[in-house]
């Protein structure tokens, strides 16, 4: 192998925007910041999200935000601040430097991700199967 996982990550920290808690949680409120869960479904279903976050399965968050995709989302389109999150912030550290890449601006990741927002007891909502 000529990169691992734990490189890449470390990798693409250097190049992006994490946000600690306290900052993701002062931006909670934002209109111009969007939250971003990036989760697989099912850990959305078992645990809950960050109140009003958008989910955007990473398998096609790309696809969602390239508005020449057949699978384009608008939201991704309106010039907001992404804050990405996911369970422990290394999927999102890898797909916020994707997006960053893609010309996405601004983008940035929590630090920690959901288990560490969970830990510090912050606010979460359920998600229900529909």
């Amino acid at each position: 192998m000529k990169v691992s996982a734990k490189e890449l990550v470390d990798n693409a920290l250097k190049e992006i925007e994490t946000l600690s808690l306290d900052q993701a949680t002062k931006l909670l409120d934002d209109d111009e910041a969007v939250f971003v869960d990036i989760r697989d479904i099912r850990e959305l279903y078992r645990g809950g999200k960050i109140p009003g976050a958008l989910h955007a399965p990473r398998g096609m968050l790309e696809f969602w935000v390239d508005p020449d995709s057949e699978y384009h989302r608008d939201i991704f389109s309106s010039g907001k601040k992404f804050v990405l999150y996911c369970a422990k912030s290394h999927r999102s550290a890898l797909a916020t430097l994707t997006l960053k890449n893609m010309g996405l601006n601004p983008v940035c990741h929590i630090n920690g991700g959901f288990e560490a927002w969970l830990e510090k007891g912050l606010a979460t909502e359920p998600v229900e199967k529909k």
